[in-house]
């Protein structure tokens, strides 16, 4: 019993350094992105790390329950989820190439725009309604482009796993 469960344990642990091999780099760009933290030198992003450290755990202990989902899938919605409350709990200086934008417009355009996540996928993940999520990406990228101003930091309200 004790070697079977041991050659699973092992498969589990293969199967998911491969997906991390595969990736991480792009996982970690995204997390990035969300936390507005440079890319250079390496390290310059702690925080980052950290959500993505997070969102690979909790991805692996659902390892065995996937059953055909998409791994990358799974963590990216960790990802966003555990932004989120972060942004909730903690309200941190804003820097970086999305900078200018808040935490849900970043969210939103980075689901979006960098990582391809379909209009209705991102209104589900986040619960807001389709309507909302264009236009949140249109304000966003209209605030990329210089064709608006930066909007100020609101809070957030709603529950902690939402960003409005």
């Amino acid at each position: 019993m004790r070697e079977r469960q041991s050659g699973r344990e092992r498969r589990r642990a293969q199967e998911f350094e491969t997906f991390v091999a595969g990736a991480a780099g792009r996982l970690l760009h995204t997390a990035t992105l969300l936390t507005t933290e440079p890319v250079r030198p390496p390290g310059a992003n702690p925080r980052a790390q950290r959500l993505l450290t997070a969102a690979l755990a909790h991805t692996y202990a659902q390892w065995e329950q996937l059953r055909g989902e998409d791994p990358y899938d799974r963590t990216r919605r960790e990802l966003a989820t555990r932004f989120a409350r972060e942004v909730w709990r903690h309200k941190r200086p804003r820097g970086g190439l999305l900078g200018p934008l808040t935490p849900q417009e970043r969210l939103v355009l980075v689901l979006r725009l960098y990582e391809g996540v379909a209009e209705e996928q991102a209104a589900a993940l986040l619960g807001l309604p389709v309507e909302r999520v264009r236009a949140v990406c249109n304000r966003s990228v209209a605030t990329m482009r210089g064709t608006r101003r930066p909007t100020e930091r609101r809070g957030v309200p709603g529950r902690p796993g939402a960003v409005r």
